[in-house]
């Protein structure tokens, strides 16, 4: 019967989720993971633990934890990287978005990928970023079309 009533939370918590309601969705999800702690309900659990209540490092334990016992869901990879995004870590957030996208085509994670974008490399290579010649020719480039 426990597991009867882990996935009912489960499922109540995902619907909350998906209205936007997070604090009803972590209510929930704790309650899931206090009968059955299975890596789909500690990811979703990590997720909504940081965006609510700003427990980021406890997010990014339960998600990193999900990904290590159940690596084939991309719904770990997901809340892993929205959780890395608040964490203002966008560099390894699109690496664990990517690395989600190469395990299963997931529509969220593409949208949130587009959303993000990626910078595009320096027009003049040798030199750094913050190259005020590769600024300002980047700017020109685009402006053309070119780039």
């Amino acid at each position: 019967m426990p597991h009867v009533d882990s996935e009912r939370e489960f499922t109540r918590g995902m619907a909350d989720l998906s209205e936007g309601n997070t604090l009803a969705a972590l209510v929930h999800f704790e309650k899931a993971v206090q009968v059955d702690s299975r890596p789909r309900y500690l990811s979703y659990l990590g997720y909504c633990a940081a965006l609510q209540r700003g427990q980021v490092q406890k997010g990014i334990g339960l998600c990193r934890q999900s990904i290590a016992e159940d690596p084939g869901m991309a719904d770990h990879y997901l809340n892993l990287g929205r959780i890395l995004l608040l964490a203002g870590n966008k560099a390894e957030a699109l690496e664990v978005l990517r690395e989600g996208m190469a395990i299963a085509p997931h529509p969220v994670i593409g949208e949130l990928l587009e959303t993000i974008g990626s910078r595009k490399p320096p027009v003049i290579g040798f030199l750094g970023r913050d190259n005020i010649i590769n600024k300002h020719l980047g700017l020109l480039l685009c402006r053309l079309g070119m780039r």
